[in-house]
């Protein structure tokens, strides 16, 4: 789901995979391989995607409790 995700934005922001693969000094294989096979591959190639495309991971526990607006918590 995760690597179907990625896969969806890089294509909608129109990156080939080589290009995606050169800007974090990555072979496109490697770029492929998260893409088609993400239980093979490193979490190492995960955050390099995550940089490639400009994007930010957000963890959150499942049982705390959210508002409209965010966090119930501020931190």
């Amino acid at each position: 789901m995760l690597a179907q995700a990625l896969k969806n934005i890089r294509k909608e922001r129109q990156l080939s995979q080589s290009t995606v693969a050169d800007s974090v000094g990555v072979k496109q294989a490697t770029i492929s391989g998260f893409e088609n096979r993400p239980e093979a591959s490193r979490v190492e190639t995960l955050f390099k995607l995550l940089t490639a495309l400009d994007l930010e991971l957000h963890l959150s526990d499942r049982n705390s409790k959210q508002t409209e607006s965010g966090w119930d918590q501020e931190w």
